[in-house]
C-alpha cells in the first residue's frame, strides 16, 4: 500500500503537545493549571499518536499513520528520518530494539535487532596490541550494525505499506536539507574534535571548514541520501549483501578492520520473549538480554514493598532507589550477557524471591560502598527512543542507538554515516560472561519498554508505550517514570518533566569497577538542597548535573471509550514533540 511521502508539513494535527524550556521539581512556568511545575500539557488524541525526539520525526510517523500505515510501518519510516536529523545518537550504523503490541492477537512482540562482532576479531589481537581494554573510536569496537535488518524484520511481520514508500522521505529530507535543531546542534559540536581526526567523518559530517553544524542551518548529506535509496530499492539485502556492505568491507580491510562480507551476509536478529514482572498491579515488560532491559524490573521488584507514595520525592525515595540500583547493577556486571554464548538466569534474577532474598542488604538510613552481586539460585548509552501507537491499538516501542554520540567516529568509506561502537562493551577478561568472543553480540544498554493491564477479561491490553535513553540511566530512568506515574500520581507530562537523580558508579557491564566507594549521585538543579543535605548526611556523595536521559511516552487510558484516548508526551531534555490527531 502507497504512502504518500511529500505532506509533512500539511497535516493538520488535531492535538499537540509543544516542548517547554528545562523543567523538574522546583522549576515553576506561568500556567493557568495545577501543575506549575510541568512545562507543556499533555498530548490528547484519539486516532493514533507518535512522541519522538525530533519534531520531522513525530510528524513522519503521522504521515505514514493517517495514510493507511500500521503503528509498524510508522515507527520504520520515523527510525529512518531520525538517522537523518540525529545523527549522532542513531542510524543505520547502529542497532535496534523493539517491544511491539499486536492488537489482531493481542500478543506482545520481542526484536533483538544487534549485531554481532567480526569473526576475524578475538582477544588474541588486543593483546598483541597491548590493549587491556576495547578502544571507543576507530575500527576495533565495530560490529555489525543491526539496525536495517531489524527494520526489515518488523515490516515482514507487521508492515503493510510499501517498503521504499517508508525510507523515500529519510533518503528525501537527507538530500534536500533540513535545518538543525538546538540540542541536536549542541550534541554534533560536542563530537567535532573526534570526527575531524578521520577524514571520512570530517566530509560527511562536518561542514567544508570544518565545523559542526550550528542551530538553524540547513545540512544536507547526500552520500547517505544515496545509501537510504539503495536500501528503498533493494531491501535489507542491498545493506547486507550489496553495495553498502561492500563499500564497508572495503574501508575495513584498508584501515585495519575485522568487519568481512561474511559478517554482513550471515547477520542475522531475532524474535525474543519479553521479559516481564508486576508493579502496583501492572506488568512492566523489557527485552532481556543482551540488554540491560531487566535491570529495572530488578529495581521495581526491590522498591514495590515499600510505600514510596508516603515517602514522597524526598531524600527517603532518592536513597532507596540508589540503593535499589546499585543491586540491579552489580548483578548487571555479573550475569547479563549474550544468551547464546551465556546461561543467564534471567527469570530468577527478576523474580519476587530473589528480590526479597536482596532486600535486606538496602539500609534505609546509610549508602552502601561495597555491593556484591548476589546468587540468583536463591530465588528460583547516546540513543533516540520513539514510540508510536496506531488507531487499531497497535503499539511500536522502538529504541536506536549507534552507542557513543556517531558511534565510532568513523565513516566507513562513502556511505554517509557512522557506524557503531558497541564493541566496547566487551570485556577482555576470559572469566566475563560479557567477554569478546567472534560472533558475539555485546552487552547492549538501550532498552525498549512497554507496561499493559489487565483488560478485564483475563488477559491484558498496552497501557504505556514508552522508553527513557541515556546509556546506564534507561532502566533508572524507566524505573523513574513508572513510580512517578504509578505511585506519585503525576501525569504523563510531568512524570517526565521531574527532575531525575542518576546514580552513576557500581560497575560497567564489563565488570570493572567505576567508583570503589558507593559511587556518586548527579541531582538536577531543581533538585531541593535540602534534599541533597539529607542524602550527604546518609553517606551518599551527591554533584548537581543534568541526566542525559530523554523521555517519550504514549500511554492509552481505556476508560474513555472503547479504543481509549492516547496520552503522549516528551520532554525538555530533547528537540522532540508528541503529536496525535
Amino acid at each position: 500500500m502507497p504512502v504518500a511521502r511529500h505532506r509533512l508539513a500539511l497535516l493538520p494535527l488535531l492535538f499537540c503537545g509543544v516542548v517547554g524550556a528545562a523543567s523538574a521539581q522546583g522549576q515553576e512556568y506561568a500556567r493557568p493549571t495545577a501543575n506549575p511545575h510541568q512545562s507543556a500539557s499533555v498530548a490528547l488524541a484519539t486516532g493514533g499518536m507518535a512522541a519522538s525526539s525530533h519534531p520531522l520525526v513525530t510528524l513522519t510517523a503521522l504521515d505514514v499513520l493517517r495514510n493507511g500505515g500500521n503503528a509498524a510501518d510508522a515507527a520504520i519510516a520515523a527510525n529512518a528520518v531520525n538517522g537523518v536529523v540525529e545523527p549522532m545518537s542513531c542510524g543505520v550504523g547502529g542497532d535496534l530494539f523493539v517491544l511491539y503490541w499486536d492488537q489482531k492477537s493481542r500478543t506482545l512482540h520481542g526484536l533483538n535487532a544487534s549485531g554481532s562482532s567480526p569473526a576475524a576479531l578475538n582477544r588474541g589481537v588486543f593483546e598483541e596490541r597491548e590493549l587491556t581494554e576495547i578502544p571507543l573510536t576507530g575500527p576495533l569496537p565495530w560490529s555489525v550494525p543491526g539496525c536495517v535488518d531489524g527494520w526489515a524484520m518488523l515490516h515482514a511481520k507487521f508492515g503493510r505499506a510499501e517498503w521504499s514508500e517508508l525510507i523515500a522521505p529519510a533518503a528525501d529530507l537527507a538530500e534536500r536539507g533540513f535545518p538543525v535543531t538546538e540540542v541536536i546542534a549542541a550534541y554534533w559540536k560536542a563530537s567535532e574534535p573526534a570526527l575531524s581526526r578521520f577524514p571520512t567523518s570530517a566530509n560527511a559530517l562536518l561542514t567544508d571548514d570544518g565545523d559542526a553544524p550550528a542551530e538553524g542551518e540547513v545540512w544536507r548529506n547526500p552520500a547517505l541520501a544515496a545509501s537510504l535509496r539503495v536500501i528503498a530499492e533493494q531491501g535489507a539485502d542491498g545493506f547486507y549483501r550489496g553495495p553498502i556492505a561492500a563499500e564497508i568491507v572495503r574501508f575495513s580491510e584498508a584501515n585495519d578492520g575485522f568487519l568481512s562480507a561474511d559478517d554482513f551476509a550471515d547477520h542475522r536478529g531475532e524474535w525474543v520473549e519479553p521479559a516481564s514482572t508486576t508493579y502496583r498491579g501492572k506488568r512492566v515488560y523489557e527485552l532481556p538480554p543482551n540488554g540491560q532491559g531487566i535491570a529495572a524490573l530488578q529495581m521495581l521488584n526491590l522498591l514495590e514493598p515499600h510505600d514510596l507514595r508516603a515517602m514522597g520525592r524526598g531524600a527517603g525515595w532518592w536513597h532507596l532507589f540508589a540503593e535499589a540500583k546499585k543491586l540491579a547493577f552489580a548483578d548487571r556486571a555479573r550475569f547479563y550477557a549474550d544468551p547464546a554464548f551465556s546461561d543467564v538466569p534471567v527469570d530468577a534474577l527478576i523474580s519476587k524471591e530473589y528480590a526479597a532474598a536482596r532486600q535486606p542488604l538496602i539500609d534505609g538510613h546509610a549508602a552502601a560502598t561495597d555491593v556484591p552481586h548476589g546468587d540468583p539460585k536463591l530465588g528460583r548509552a547516546d540513543t533516540i527512543y520513539l514510540t508510536v501507537v496506531d488507531e487499531e491499538r497497535n503499539c511500536c516501542s522502538l529504541i536506536q542507538s549507534n552507542y557513543y554520540g556517531f558511534g565510532s567516529k568513523v565513516v566507513p568509506g562513502d556511505v554517509g554515516f557512522a557506524l557503531q561502537n558497541r564493541g566496547n562493551l566487551f570485556s577482555l577478561d576470559p572469566d566475563h560472561p560479557n567477554a569478546l568472543e567472534p560472533g558475539k553480540r555485546p552487552f547492549h544498554t538501550i532498552i525498549p519498554a512497554m507496561v499493559t493491564e489487565p483488560d478485564g477479561e483475563d488477559g491484558e491490553r498496552p497501557w504505556l508505550c514508552f522508553g527513557v535513553m541515556g546509556g546506564d540511566m534507561q532502566p533508572q530512568g524507566h524505573v523513574q517514570i513508572l513510580v512517578n506515574l504509578l505511585d506519585f500520581g503525576l501525569n504523563l507530562q510531568a512524570a517526565g518533566d521531574a527532575a531525575r537523580i542518576e546514580h552513576v558508579g557500581s560497575q560497567t557491564p564489563t565488570g570493572r569497577p567505576m567508583d570503589a566507594d558507593g559511587g556518586t549521585l548527579v541531582a538536577e538543579p531543581t533538585i531541593p538542597d535540602e534534599v541533597v543535605r539529607d542524602l550527604r548526611t546518609r553517606g551518599h556523595r551527591v554533584v548537581r548535573g543534568r541526566n542525559g536521559g530523554g523521555y517519550q511516552a504514549v500511554l492509552i487510558d481505556w476508560s474513555a471509550g472503547e479504543n481509549g484516548v492516547l496520552h503522549g508526551a516528551t520532554e525538555p531534555r530533547k528537540d522532540g514533540v508528541a503529536l496525535g490527531y
